[in-house]
Formats: structure tokens, sequence, C-alpha cells
């Protein structure tokens, strides 16, 4: 009775202790502030939000933009009025002094005092500069559409780059489990021929030959499971996560088709990529950046106040007295040394380059697009071709199998078609995979967004 109260005291207590460790897991958990940590078994969607959210290069392109905000505002503060304070103290020795006589009395006046002191609040505007500020403003939020699809390109790329480590993945992880098979079949079969062996219904030859083939298999394995690591750290690395962390990748990577015809696929990857509009807004920019250097020697027209208190005044020159100046007044640029003639120059310089860059930028493009609707087909015409080879592969190992139970072939020969047919499936396997990364470089090459619509 007493260990029966004892094993159930102890039960309860194991019991507790185990909540009171989960709940201060969980609220840890709530607690920090940390990304939380994806699952074991991610889908591409899963890992294309998790890039574009946490990547460095996506963050820095955004903060870019913060950037462009606080230049847009420095732009449009060229109007604004500038307001500041001042305070001065003046030692002056000698003072300067003159004497004439007064009813028999010389009397001497003393212009400036020894000690002079000074306050006042300043004030200084622009009132107008003939368009300077509004084209520099204008410039400046061209820079911030710039900058804004630049984040969407950084994010394609990312997206890009995760996708083939993604691809590369699940064709390792699958490629590994094939193996897996095949050594299971060829250590069922070593084991099956040793005790033949024994019975002398087997050779030495088939033992020796089989175990050749499963160090084959096992160094290729080897060999999957290294880049199966390097993948791993790769996709850890994309994803702001420990390099030691394991993750698992689905297999159903067929990505889905875009629908667009062959013949406007061009035109519709010109009107859709990122670098495109990036050109064309470059040539933009370049304009205004012209229109801005014709107008650098405009006249400005500014307006000035100063209020405040000093000494100094007579009769009394150490009294501090209120005073104020204000104005208005014109600057007009005459002569600028030739800088204006050369600055215009480079601005019109910078349009060419601007033009060049997008030319260049479409040949690119119309390469990119035909190279991946290439790929394409031609990953599809594998894919057709492997299934066929996979199902003739499956028919050859099902006679093999009947005619090794009938003794008509070796075991050896068994082997070859077990071999043949876990060959055929991977080559399947990996032109499934080559199809998938194909579809997501046309998707890519027609500007078509490749990260999940919640991520935008």
């Amino acid at each position: 009775m007493n260990k029966r109260k004892f094993s159930i005291l102890t039960f309860c207590l194991v019991l507790t202790v185990f909540l009171a460790g989960a709940g201060a897991y969980g609220q840890e958990n709530k607690s920090s502030g940390g990304p939380s940590r994806l699952s074991d078994t991610l889908t591409l969607d899963q890992v294309l939000a998790a890039v574009v959210q946490n990547h460095p290069s996506v963050k820095e392109a955004e903060e870019a933009l913060h950037a462009a905000d606080a230049r847009i505002g420095i732009a449009k503060s060229g109007l604004y009025p500038n307001v500041d304070a001042s305070a001065n103290y003046t030692r002056i020795d000698p003072v300067s002094s003159f004497s004439f006589p007064i009813g028999g009395k010389t009397v001497e006046i003393q212009l400036p005092t020894e000690d002079n002191y000074s306050a006042g609040l300043n004030y200084s505007q622009a009132l107008y500069d003939f368009g300077k500020t509004s084209r520099n403003v204008a410039i400046e939020k061209e820079a911030k559409t710039i900058a804004s699809e630049t984040v969407e390109q950084v994010k394609q790329k990312i997206c890009l780059a995760a996708a083939s480590c993604y691809f590369t993945l699940s064709y390792l992880q699958k490629a590994i489990d094939i193996k897996d098979e095949q050594l299971k079949t060829l250590n069922e079969h070593l084991q099956s021929d040793m005790k033949k062996l024994a019975t002398g219904s087997a050779t030495q030859y088939q033992i020796l030959t089989t175990k050749v083939k499963i160090s084959g298999v096992e160094s290729q394995k080897t060999d999957l499971e290294n880049a199966l690591k390097v993948q791993l750290t790769v996709l850890n690395t994309l994803l702001g996560e420990p390099e030691s962390n394991v993750h698992h990748v689905t297999h159903d990577v067929i990505v889905s088709v875009p629908s667009i015809p062959s013949d406007s696929a061009v035109s519709f990857a010109y009107a859709n990529r990122e670098e495109i509009r990036i050109s064309r807004e470059k040539e933009t920019l370049a304009q205004l950046r012209l229109q801005m250097t014709k107008a650098q020697n405009f006249p400005v027209l500014s307006a000035f106040a100063t209020g405040g208190y000093k000494n100094g005044y007579i009769p009394d020159l150490y009294a501090l007295k209120a005073n104020f100046t204000a104005g208005i007044g014109i600057k007009v640029p005459i002569f600028d040394g030739n800088r204006k003639k050369y600055n215009v120059a480079m601005a019109q310089s910078s349009i060419e380059s601007a033009a060049y860059e997008t030319d260049l930028t479409q040949r690119n493009i119309t390469n990119e697009v035909i190279q991946a609707r290439t790929n394409l087909q031609s990953s599809q015409k594998k894919v057709d071709l492997f299934s066929m080879q996979l199902k003739q592969a499956q028919q050859a190992f099902d006679l093999a199998k009947v005619s090794y139970a009938s003794g008509a072939i070796t075991n050896l020969d068994l082997l070859d078609t077990e071999t043949a047919l876990a060959d055929s499936e991977l080559q399947l396997m990996k032109a499934k995979v080559d199809m998938s990364a194909s579809l997501f470089q046309l998707k890519n090459a027609l500007g078509l967004q490749l990260y999940p619509d919640n991520q935008k």
C-alpha cells in the first residue's frame, strides 16, 4: 500500500514538473521577439515567404525607401525659413574718440565702447528660386520610385536563389531515399547469396559482385549526403536560421505553367520586369537632372530679418537697446567659370547612357525569356522520356522477377534490372525537378511575382 502511494506521489510530482517546464517554455517563446522557427517540413511558398520577410538584402533595400523619404524632405526645405539665435561679445582697445570745446570746456566724445554686447534672433528665407526647389523635389521623388522598384527586384532575385536551393534539396532528399532502397535490396540479396553459398547454390563471384554494387551505391549516397548538407547550409543562411537546422522539403515541386502565348512572351516581359522599369525610370531621372542643371544659375529672391539687443548707442553707450534690421535681396549669378556648361554636357551624357542601358536590358531579357522557354521545352520532353523509361524498367523488373523465380536468369541479372529501375526513377525525379526549376526561371524571366501575395 505504501509503495502504491509512493508511486502515485512520484508520478504526480514528475507530471507537475513537466507541466511547469512546458508552461515556462511557452511563455519564453511567447515573450521572445525573434522570428518564429519554421517547421521541419517546408513547402516552396513557406521558404519564399520567410526569405522575403527576413533576408538582410530585402531589409536593406526597404531601408533605402526611408532614406529616400528623408531626401525628399530635405529637397522641400529649400524654400523653408531658417531661424537661429546669436549672441556676441567684442572687446575693442583702443577705441576711437574725439574732443571739441563747449562753453569754454573741452568735451571728449567716445564713439564705440570697449565692451560690446549683442543678442538677437535671425531669420532668413528664400522667397522664390524660379523652380530650382521644385526640380530638386522631382528628382528625389523619382529616385524613391527607383528605390521602390529595386525592392521588388531584390525580392525576385532572392526568391530565385531560394527556389534553386529548394529544388536541389528536393532532388537530393529523394535521391538518398532511392539509394537507401537500393542498399536495402542489395543487402537482402547479399544475405540470401551468403545462405546459398553455404549450400553450394551460389558462387563467390555472385557475392563479390553484389558487394561491389553495394560499395558503389554507398559511395553515391555519401556524395548525395554531402551535397545535401551544403544545400541545407545555404537554405538556413537564406532563412536566417542556425546552420545546423535540418529541414525536409516536399516533393510536389511542379510549378504552374504561365499561360502566356510564346509570340507575346517577350513583350509581356518588357511590360513586367523590374529591370526595364528601373532603366526607364533612370532615363526620366537623367532628364530631371538635366533640367535641374539648366536651372542652377537662376536668380534667388530672399528675405532676411534680425531683432535683439545691443549696446553702443549714443548718448548712453553702455545701455542695451532693442533693435532690428530687415530687408529683401536678390542674387543673380553672372559668371560661374563654365561650370553650368560642363554640368549640362554631363547630364546629357547620362541621358544617353541610360538609353543604352535600357536597350541592353531589353536584349538581356529577350535572351532570358527565349532560354527559359527552351529549357522548359527540353525538360518537358525529358519528363515524358523518363516516364516511359521508368514504365519500361518496371516491366523489365517484373519479368526478371518471374524469370529469376523459374531459374531462367541469375541473381546478378535480377540485380541489374533492379539497378536500372532505381536509375530510371532517379532520372525521372531529376527531370521533374529540372522542369520545376525551368518553370520558375520562366516566371522570373516574364516578370511574374515569385513570392506569395501575402508577402507583397
